[in-house]
This record gives C-alpha cells, structure tokens and sequence, in this order.
C-alpha cells in the first residue's frame, strides 16, 4: 500500500484541481477525458456513453439479468407477423425543463438519427425501423423494414427533446451538445473550473435515486486516478489498471467490481491506401504480431479471432487468432513482390512503411503503439507513430478517413451489432472494408427471425472477414471498477457502467 504522506497527497490533489474532502452525498467518478459533446445522436467515446446513462431515458433498458425491460414504456403489442409494434408510453415522463415527454419526441428523435443530413454515428440503430408515427400524444406506432423476433432489444437508443430541435437536421454544433436535456435520473447542473462536470438527481424523476449529485472529474493521468480514490479525492474508478489492482485489493475502503465488456482491441488498415489494399500485406503484418507480448504489460484478457467476444453465440471458435509467423509472413509478402534488402522489405526501391495512429485517451494505447512499432520494425516495416486528441481523431479517422493503420477498440451493447464497423456502407468502416459477401451474410443477420440462421451467419461472418484481414483482432481486456466502501448496493453495467446507478447508495 502507499505511504504518500499528507502533505505530498495535498499537493498531488491540487495539482490536477482536486478538493481533499468529498462534498456530502456526492458520488465523484474519472474520465480520462471529458466528453467531447453530449448528444446521444453523435456518440463517439465511452466517456460520452456513460454520461448519456444519467442524462437520457431509451424506450427500453437493460434490468440486471440483462434482459430488455420497459424504461419509457408502459405497454407493447408486437404485430402477429412481427413486422410493426405499438407502444403506449409512461405518463409519469418529464423532460429536465418540465415539458411532458410525448410520442412526437419519440418520432422525431427516430427521424432525426435517420435523417441522412444529421449524419448521426448512431443511424443503423434506427435503420431497421421504416416508420414511426404519433398515434396520439402517448402513443407510437412503429413499422419495421423486415420481421423482428424482438424489436424491444432494439429500442434501447436514448431519446432527444423534440422541442429543443429545429428540425430533424441535426448538427455536432448545436447548442444541445453542452445544454443537454433528457428525462434521465440525473441534469445537467454545472460546468467547474477544474473541467468536471456535476450532475444533479432530477427532482422528477419517476424514480427515487440514491445519490443525489455526481461529479465526473477529468484526470487524464491514469496513474493519479488510483492515488486519488485511495486518499478520497474520487469515489469511483471506471477501470482499474492491472498495476493497481493489488494495491486497490488490499485496501479496506475500495471495494472492487469485476465486469465484462464486450468490447475489443483491433489494428485496422485503411483498404483505399496502397499497399493496404494488397490481402497478402495486410496478413503479413498479422503474422508479424506477437498479441501476447502486446497484452501481457497492459493486463489480462482472452485473444480474439474475429469482431465478438468469446462468450457471443456468434463467435466462431473454429477460426484461429492470428499467431506470429515469421515464414508466413515472408512468404505472403514475397508473392506481393517485395523483398527483403537489409532491414526493411522494399519493393521497386520503397522500403514498406506505414504510420501507426492511436487515440491518446484510449487506456494503455501508448504500451502497445510503442511495442507493436518494436516488433513490426523487427519484421522489416518502417513504422512512424502519432497519437491523436478527440478533435484531431474525429477529423482525421471519423470523416476524412486519412490514415494508414489505426489502434483503436471498439464497444458494444449486447446486441453486438458490427454493421456500422464492416458493412461496406457503415458509418464506422474507417478502413472502408468492402465485400459483398459479408454485406449479404450482415442483412441476412439483421433481418432474419430465426436465432440460428441469424448465429450462422453472424459466425460466418467472423470467419470471413479473419480471412480478409481489414483488421487484426487483438483482445478484450479484463475489467475492474474500484468504488469506495461509502458507496453502497452497487451493480454495474458491463456495456455502459451506470445503467443501474439509481439504485446506488452512498453511506
């Protein structure tokens, strides 16, 4: 355990503009980094996702056996052929500025993600729906483009306030980014000095909520964020570093959460740039790829082979991870035309070189940048590295798609819907993968109402796109959240941490 003393523990407080003692009854948690906008529509960053769960209501949410429970609603009818639903929605329902939550926001936020001017990262969410009307002010009839086994384990996308909106042309700049207003069991009260945000519990909320005020603090040294909650300047770490998990352990006023995510780690290469496009490079790198030396200073986890989680029905065990192969990558590299003249592969006089870009918030990227630039330049790859902030990923990554290779990872709910990152239309195929195969086997997935032809698609898909190599899947991690003893009766969310936090109690 630490020995810091007082005064040092003081001055490591206010160096990253920290209070020692905790305001009564509030519940301080970290980021990493504040969140870039606050509109569910444009989500982007786990950060934003968590803030999202104490501002904004879906129609339906998850209940602790992560089951699809009504949130916004209060009754639903399937149709016999399960192509449309009617929902009759709570009355008991009140935006933070007191307007009664209606129908027309339900619709208007299903138009708004759809509407292509938005460009919403959140719009395949909604695809799946082709009409939503306003029966009346609390009722909604929804039509579905094909038959949905269960629609409600699709409606878990967070309402918007029609009346804050001018249309349904939504903008990144609007000034709902950092005046957000929901229905949710937390409002939006203050932005501090110190760049943390407070949130209030709603006095209306059709709930009671435990905690009456959260307080996310942005401390962008992960090393401090420990130290911070062992001496009480924070109450909660979303995740725990595998370096502190000991010390944490063994400390009588944290307690440690254990939970999985399905989220995963890749390396993605962007298909439009030579010599990325080239299958046989692109599997050449795999081979070169020692993923266990990768995660083994970073933490514990499972290795994958394909864009799930190991415990998803729809991974694929029969398809192997990538394992380093110095022959393979040789050979495949050799049937590209390029050899091997001195230190670097070369082809027509070029050596191969490629920059590796990481997102500099993203938890532990700067260990396996450094690592995986050290054993791709042992396999004979020049490697530059760069390290962008939100603005500069967003420009770069998300709408210019101006890269080479990106290490970067990816969450999901537990529907694990991959459309958006491997359709050759999705929103989030930075690499701008393409193969018609696995756009049919992704439709016919998201389409079918049978689970097992929607498995065996989805597993084939895995198989695929392994194969084709857009991305080397790495890992998913292992994960811990830390609390202090004074917060009590706490569950977390595996997908978005704070799902149940209304049930949350501080002592």
């Amino acid at each position: 355990m630490s020995t810091t003393s007082g005064p040092r523990l003081l001055a490591l407080a206010l160096t990253v503009g920290f209070t020692m003692p905790a305001v009564g009854g509030s519940l301080r948690y970290a980021e990493d980094q504040a969140p870039g906008i606050i509109n569910p529509v444009f989500t982007t960053t786990m950060s934003e996702a968590r803030v999202n769960e104490l501002i904004f209501d879906g129609l339906y949410t998850d209940n602790q056996e992560l089951s699809s429970e009504p949130a916004l609603v209060a009754s639903s009818t399937v149709d016999e052929d399960r192509t449309g639903m009617t929902l009759v929605l709570r009355s008991d329902v009140y935006w933070h500025d007191g307007t009664p939550f209606t129908s027309e926001d339900v619709v208007f936020t299903i138009d708004a993600m759809k509407d292509e001017k938005s460009l919403s990262t959140e719009a395949g969410r909604v695809q799946w729906i082709q009409n939503a009307e306003a029966v009346d002010s609390s009722t909604v009839r929804l039509v579905f483009e094909k038959a949905e086994l269960r629609p409600e384990d699709k409606l878990y996308f967070k309402i918007l306030p029609k009346h804050k909106f001018e249309s349904t042309v939504l903008k990144r700049s609007d000034p709902f980014r950092s005046r957000p207003l929901g229905t949710g069991p937390y409002t939006l009260d203050r932005y501090n000095d110190d760049n943390s945000i407070t949130f209030t519990a709603f006095e209306d909320f059709r709930e009671q909520t435990g905690i009456p005020e959260m307080v996310m603090r942005e401390v962008s040294d992960k090393n401090y964020q420990a130290k911070l909650l062992l001496y009480e300047s924070l109450e909660a770490l979303v995740r725990v570093l595998p370096r502190d998990l000991a010390v944490l352990q063994n400390n009588r006023k944290v307690e440690l959460y254990p939970y999985q995510t399905n989220s995963w780690w890749y390396v993605g290469f962007n298909l439009a740039r030579t010599p990325f496009d080239d299958p046989n490079v692109r599997q050449a790198i795999a081979s070169m790829v020692e993923i266990d030396a990768l995660l083994a200073p970073i933490g514990t986890g499972e290795i994958l082979s394909g864009p799930f989680v190991k415990s998803s029905p729809y991974y694929n065990h029969k398809v192997e991870p990538w394992s380093y192969d110095e022959m393979s990558a040789s050979s495949l590299l050799e049937a590209s035309g390029w050899l091997r003249e001195g230190e670097f592969w070369t082809r027509d006089g070029e050596p191969l070189t490629l920059t590796l870009t990481a997102h500099q918030s993203v938890e532990s990227s700067q260990e396996v940048v450094i690592n995986l630039q050290s054993q791709l330049e042992a396999g004979g790859v020049r490697v530059e590295v760069e390290f962008l902030d939100e603005a500069a990923w967003k420009a770069r990554i998300w709408r210019e798609r101006s890269f080479d290779v990106i290490l970067s990872q990816w969450s999901f709910d537990r529907n694990e819907d991959v459309w958006e990152q491997l359709h050759s239309t999705g929103s989030r195929n930075f690499g701008q993968y393409a193969s018609q195969a696995v756009d049919e086997l992704l439709s016919r997935s998201r389409t079918t109402t049978d689970p097992y032809e929607k498995k065996a698609a989805l597993r084939k898909v895995h198989e695929l796109v392994h194969q084709d190599a857009p991305m080397v899947f790495l890992w998913t991690l292992d994960s811990y959240a830390a609390m202090s003893t004074k917060v009590s009766n706490v569950v977390i969310h595996p997908f978005y941490f704070f799902t149940y936090v209304r049930e949350w109690r501080m002592r």
